[in-house]
């Protein structure tokens, strides 16, 4: 396990598009240390509440609420039904009691407010801890909450994410390292990716041993209040919150623009209607998948007329999208 490649001395007047576009992980520590939350490091829990009270405007948030013999791992169920925290819809300041009551708790049960819109919940809030993410067309979120465990997910967009208050830790692994991490069922998971199932605390490496090879591969991020971390997309990461009150920004963006939809439903067709076909005819799909697709260049349509090429043309064309999803939703229908 490594640690990962910290920069010192960039700011969010500073921060270059050549780092974000990094295809590794990479912390800018002290990135946004001079923004009003991360100010307040070292103050008590209700000062930085009474702070983020002061932009809510009474949007019920979703918050997860977790008992605390799992220690803060959010998690499935033991029959992996469902999950092992109770979600509800309530106001932030409810939220905020919770933590507060259980702040002195050696083991205190777990409270979870996932992904949420920073400018519905907070307005105002981002103009003070601002990043110039325009050209990117970042989407801005926040995460709120007192000790908890992640498991290990990835996310298929670039990230920036700056820790605002507290102390979280990232245990990251690069996207090839799937196989080694024993993921869990692609339709349902805590928080709408599919996890890793280890526990990371408490490893069994007897019922996951390839798990030792994907700790070889890691690298860890240790971020304090103002630190950032730049986190390629469909990297994996297991993520650590410390502190009794513990805020994340995130921002999260394709480099490329997305016209055909997610990945994930071509990944899902493929599961669908080739994994089990006989080897031989994999492998037959699997060049053809290569060809066109893992492995393509846009030279080998050379011999078809431009306007003819339809949805070979590189890059694709929205009317070619367009066609695609009305040829594969009529099929699906059939």
């Amino acid at each position: 396990m490594k640690r990962v490649d910290v920069i010192e001395g960039v700011t969010p007047d500073t921060l270059s598009k050549e780092l974000l576009n990094s295809d590794t992980p990479i912390v800018l520590k002290g990135f946004g240390k001079h923004w009003p939350l991360p100010q307040l490091a070292g103050e008590n829990d209700k000062l930085a509440m009474d702070y983020l009270m002061g932009f809510y405007r009474g949007m019920h948030v979703s918050a997860g609420l977790g008992d605390s013999k799992y220690k803060g791992r959010i998690f499935y169920n033991d029959e992996v039904n469902g999950f092992n925290f109770k979600a509800g819809n309530v106001r932030l300041n409810k939220v905020f009691e919770r933590i507060l009551q259980h702040s002195q708790d050696q083991n205190p049960p777990a409270v979870y407010i996932g992904s949420t819109n920073v400018e519905k919940l907070f307005p105002g809030f981002r103009e003070q801890h601002f990043v110039d993410l325009t050209a990117q067309n970042a989407v801005t979120n926040i995460w709120i909450g007192n000790q908890s465990r992640i498991a290990a997910h990835y996310d298929f967009p670039a990230n920036l994410a700056c820790c605002l208050f507290g102390q979280r830790r990232f245990t990251l692994f690069p996207p090839e390292q799937l196989e080694n991490l024993y993921v869990g069922p692609l339709e349902l998971s805590p928080g709408g990716q599919e996890i890793s199932m280890v526990d990371f605390a408490t490893p069994d490496y007897e019922k996951y041993p390839k798990f030792a090879a994907a700790l070889k591969a890691s690298i860890v991020a240790e971020l304090d209040p103002g630190d950032a971390l730049i986190l390629p997309g469909m990297w994996w990461h297991h993520v650590e919150a410390f502190q009794s009150l513990n805020v994340l920004m995130t921002h999260w963006w394709r480099p490329e623009p997305l016209i055909g939809g997610r990945p994930m439903d071509a990944l899902q067709l493929a599961i669908m209607s080739v994994r089990d076909l006989p080897k031989e005819q994999r492998e037959a799909w699997k060049n053809q998948f290569n060809y066109y697709v893992f492995e393509h260049d846009k030279h080998n349509h050379v011999h078809i007329p431009e306007g003819a090429q339809g949805m070979l043309h590189t890059p694709i064309t929205e009317s070619a999208v367009m066609n695609i999803k009305r040829n594969v939703i009529n099929k699906l229908k059939s």
